[in-house]
């Protein structure tokens, strides 16, 4: 063979037996076939043997099989992020003429897609009080395919009576499906609860460097994997198996860091509850959050994301002001990484409130906890002054 054919089809010279505590991580478009009889192309390659990169190689198959694993599914569909999870979940289950319900305090680009892409589909998607429980069925319609949860609620942290809304929708014959990012698919068992879909943007606490950008969408029936399976390969969700790679290496130490991240935070929120300045706590350890009461019955944890409230002492621009004075928290949307981070939501939309840009999130990460506390003190005593 001329060297030139030689450095295209090389043979394989490393001596086999290498055995690792890292996953490999296996890089591949095209996969060979032995003969032309055994080419398919099919995405369920757990089942019907490896067919194309598309689907993903055996480093994005061990994270599907190790989210599956953690959150109790019998399968999880990796995909680029936690807005293509939404997407998936939303091109799966609906279609023109379909009705969805989605809660107010859902995160931002899932409200923003069922008013722009889904509404120009024809898919009719209804915003609803979180706290209705199992007030919702007066909502269900006919029509009504998917009815999403996501709690706690983005930013306003409102926690929501899954298991109320579900038997609503159940017995309606729709079908739920959860965003469970802020208990990372751990501090709240979505499918013992009643949910049919549990999604999440690994991009959070299971990647947790802020390096990735990852989701899963997990069904917990063989109807449910086929019919998400064959949306899933008609939109090409490819992933990076470098990024799946980072994923189950931030698998290893997620266990240590949500425990270390909610002792933080409670400090920290704890410390904020007593301060002048502020007037309400948005946590879900904290009696003060919407729902609190459902929070200990239904989760084992917190995590490192909460909200708080200025006092109508402070205007907009003091709010801004006490945001840049900040210096260990930086200002950064996303969180669940080991960086803290602070951001004010000037124009945040919910029925019947206004919090008049004096409402600001919080992201605890990994730092010494005194001395976030001591930047929060240091930027609310410059405002005050």
């Amino acid at each position: 063979m001329h060297w030139h054919s030689k450095l295209v089809q090389p043979q394989t010279l490393a001596a086999p037996g290498f055995k690792s505590l890292a996953t490999p991580t296996h890089r591949g478009s095209t996969v060979l076939f032995d003969k032309q009889a055994d080419v398919v192309d099919a995405w369920d390659q757990a089942k019907g043997g490896y067919s194309y990169g598309l689907y993903g190689t055996p480093t994005t198959l061990e994270l599907s099989g190790r989210i599956a694993q953690l959150e109790g599914a019998l399968h999880s569909f990796v995909v680029p992020g936690g807005q293509a999870a939404i997407a998936l979940v939303y091109f799966a289950l609906c279609q023109a003429g379909s009705h969805a319900l989605v809660p107010h305090s859902a995160y931002g680009p899932n409200k923003e897609m069922a008013q722009g892409l889904l509404k120009g589909l024809g898919i009719d998607v209804e915003p609803y009080d979180p706290l209705i429980g199992a007030g919702i069925a007066d909502l269900i319609r006919d029509n009504t395919a998917l009815i999403w949860v996501e709690s706690p609620g983005s930013v306003t942290m409102e926690i929501q009576d899954v298991p109320a809304i579900c038997a609503a929708a159940h017995e309606k014959g729709a079908l739920v499906a959860i965003d469970n990012t802020y208990a990372a698919g751990v501090l709240f068992d979505a499918f013992a609860h009643g949910v049919d879909i549990n999604m999440q943007a690994l991009t959070k606490y299971v990647g947790g460097h802020s390096d990735l950008l990852l989701g899963t969408v997990s069904v917990n029936s063989e109807a449910l994997k086929q019919k998400v399976g064959a949306t899933y390969k008609q939109l090409g969700l490819a992933v990076s198996p470098d990024d799946c790679s980072l994923a189950l290496r931030g698998l290893q130490t997620l266990g240590l860091r949500l425990a270390h991240l909610e002792k933080s935070t409670l400090t920290v929120a704890e410390w904020l509850s007593n301060h002048p300045a502020v007037a309400e706590i948005f946590h879900p350890a904290f009696p003060s959050c919407p729902g609190h009461e459902i929070w200990k019955r239904d989760f084992t944890g917190s995590s490192s994301v909460f909200s708080f409230m200025f006092t109508e002492d402070y205007s907009a621009e003091q709010v801004e002001a006490f945001i840049n004075t900040l210096e260990m928290f930086k200002i950064g949307m996303s969180w669940g990484g080991v960086t803290s981070l602070a951001l004010v939501y000037p124009n945040i939309e919910r029925p019947g409130k206004d919090y008049a840009g004096r409402l600001v999130r919080l992201n605890i990460g990994l730092e010494y906890t005194e001395e976030l506390i001591a930047d929060l003190d240091r930027a609310l005593t410059a405002i005050t002054r």
